[in-house]
């Protein structure tokens, strides 16, 4: 990635253990996988056992399982991703799309893109390679046909995927010669090739009863599993694809999504929609252990096991099982419990807030466009979703009450206010109906303000205590101690004193002819800065409203958050361009800049680590975490 400064080139940003390079990171808090309910989604893990590979939104992240704070992201999809297999020998990903492509891109150098082929006139629903990295099957929901297998490095066919009749949901190719492929769909066939080049040898279609989702090869090549919305599995011949029986009959209580092996080809395992994961060993054709995500009698769909994956090349047995919230199970053989649930959002970051304990601990708190909010501990990465009664839809703004108070409050388009106990990590009580849709929220001491387009609404504790009637339509509201700056879509900025249940206005500032988008007062309230609708950011002293700083243009879209470091000399920006700019307010010539930081847009910035850092949250649902320095 180039990273430039707006003077002087040799100024920029420097890399760290947790920072993120958008073509190419280092690592990243990433998405976690999209998925859809009654649809198996695909996880891969590499021959080494070390990282993990997943659609999300629009981008593939490559996870690291022993750090899932460490990660990189691929982004050149233009449409929704669907699947990604990393290939036998290490070096290469492909991963497919909703609209057919194939991409083949390098997942241990920069990332670069080595191929990029038309398959099918539909979704791609998974992917398989051959066992020496040099041939691709890949299918999906097609129109004149369900899938096709490719040498990665040419596009060149070397095989026809025929047979069948309906969508193919999952393919598998042998990894040993003579080479053997196996695809499975909603036709409720297996149909069994031969290669290479592939081609049709035979066709199993009395076996399943309904939609098949996962098939896959041993790793030694002498099974081939079958599994299903019919709850069975099937096992038959690796080598000639003759069905040597069914096992596990009633155990699943729901459709089976995935399956995977282990690397001794003695046991796989299974994820389904009863919210199991169950170890089965091949000869005894039993169940050796099950876990029960959510336990006994739970009825939370979010909790159905839609993919699971057991990474190879490891020695603690351990398995990784996805649930239809996002959610990765670590589960390990022998262990009854999950090791370890990782959590973050599955869909688009629309609001993220600091929050800072009296104890010195610090964590970053985000809201998506799904209603769901999580608190990341800013030293490890990880994150926790918020439990309890959580808002439905797009999360419009979050803001901390006083440092140590141990409250968040979030306000989203259901039109509520809720409570979030910080140490608990739970929303607290009921939710309180707001008057309208909110366009965002601040605290002014401990008072919430909540603006939406007609009005601003005065809450203490979640009730209402007064509202301000504005004289425009409300874009934006910001607040320092007892005062508050609420913006217009006339580019308006009026400035408040906030006095218990009551705003006085106290000064009016015409910014430019833009719809003003975002606000933020410095630390020590005495500046405040405008983020416009055409990207222009402009510095106003608070206490006569007089121009500062006029020269930060260089965004090229609508600026959707801004921030103060504490000495309030720099100011971070971020903007649905995908840039982020952090501006130098002693030097406003000087500037550092960071392209295509968040695919589709960045929707959040926040100073972190004493000002040395700085969050960034985006379209692409993940948080991304930077180190400055150089910039005075």
């Amino acid at each position: 990635m180039a990273i430039t400064n707006g003077s002087c080139p040799s100024l920029g940003f420097i890399y760290c253990a947790i920072l993120a390079d958008p073509r190419n990171p280092e690592s990243i808090w990433a998405a976690t996988p999209s998925t859809t309910r009654g649809q198996p989604t695909q996880l891969s893990s590499d021959a080494k056992g070390e990282r993990l590979a997943y659609a999300s939104n629009k981008s593939i992240f490559l996870r690291s399982i022993d750090n899932p704070a460490i990660a990189r992201q691929y982004t050149e999809h233009k449409v929704q991703t669907t699947v990604a297999r990393f290939s036998p020998s290490g070096f290469y990903v492909a991963s497919g799309d909703s609209s057919g492509i194939v991409r083949v891109w390098d997942c241990v150098g920069e990332g670069i893109t080595k191929g990029e082929y038309s398959i099918v006139n539909g979704r791609i629903n998974d992917l398989a390679w051959d066992g020496d990295s040099q041939r691709i099957i890949a299918v999906g929901d097609g129109k004149q046909r369900y899938g096709h297998c490719i040498s990665w490095d040419s596009g060149n066919t070397v095989g026809e995927i025929s047979g069948h009749t309906q969508q193919i949901n999952s393919v598998s190719i042998r990894q040993q010669r003579p080479l053997r492929a196996a695809a499975v769909g909603d036709d409720k066939a297996l149909i069994f090739y031969h290669g290479a080049p592939f081609k049709f040898n035979m066709g199993v279609r009395d076996k399943h009863t309904n939609y098949i989702y996962g098939t896959s090869f041993s790793p030694d090549g002498s099974t081939l599993v079958s599994v299903g919305a019919d709850r069975k599995i099937w096992l038959y011949d690796g080598k000639t694809g003759e069905t040597k029986g069914q096992i596990g009959e009633g155990e699943h209580k729901g459709s089976i999504f995935a399956v995977s092996w282990a690397k001794d080809s003695r046991k796989f395992v299974t994820a389904s929609a009863d919210k199991t994961v169950k170890i089965w060993d091949v000869e005894a054709g039993k169940v050796t252990q099950a876990w029960n995500i959510g336990g006994e009698g739970n009825t939370n769909v979010q909790d159905q096991q839609v993919g699971v994956v057991w990474p190879q090349g490891r020695s603690d047995n351990l398995l990784i099982s996805l649930s239809l919230s996002g959610d990765l199970n670590y589960l390990v053989e022998g262990t009854p419990e999950p090791r370890q649930i990782i959590q973050g959002h599955q869909k688009n970051i629309t609001s993220l807030t600091t929050y800072g304990s009296s104890s010195g601990e610090e964590t970053l708190w985000t809201g998506s466009f799904d209603g769901r909010v999580c608190s990341w501990d800013v030293a490890t990465g990880t994150a926790e979703e918020i439990e309890g009664d959580r808002h439905s839809t797009y999360i419009a703004g979050l803001t901390p009450t006083q440092e140590g108070a141990g409250r968040i409050y979030s306000v989203a388009w259901d039109d509520t206010i809720r409570s979030v106990d910080v140490g608990a990590k739970t929303y607290t009580g009921s939710s309180s109906k707001l008057s309208g849709q909110p366009k965002g929220i601040a605290t002014s001491n401990n008072t919430i303000l909540v603006a939406s387009s007609d009005n601003i609404e005065l809450l203490k504790d979640g009730q209402k205590q007064g509202e301000f009637k504005a004289k425009f339509s409300v874009t934006a509201v910001a607040a320092h101690e007892n005062v508050a700056a609420i913006g217009g879509d006339d580019s308006t900025v009026q400035i408040c004193d906030v006095s218990g249940s009551s705003l006085t206005p106290k000064t009016d500032i015409k910014v430019s002819r833009n719809p003003v988008s975002a606000l933020a007062f410095s630390c020590d309230g005495s500046h405040l800065a405008v983020g416009d609708s055409r990207g222009r950011i402009l510095v106003y002293k608070v206490a006569d409203g007089s121009l500062v700083n006029d020269r930060w243009t260089a965004h090229t879209s609508r600026v959707t958050s801004i921030a103060w470091n504490e000495d309030g000399n720099r100011v971070v920006s971020g903007a649905l361009d995908t840039n982020i700019f952090v501006w130098s307010l002693s030097n406003p010539g000087d500037w550092l800049q960071v392209s295509n930081a968040h695919k589709e847009g960045v929707n959040g910035v926040a100073w972190i680590a004493g000002g040395s850092k700085i969050a960034s949250a985006g379209a692409d649902a993940a948080v991304k975490v930077w180190q400055v320095e150089g910039l005075k």
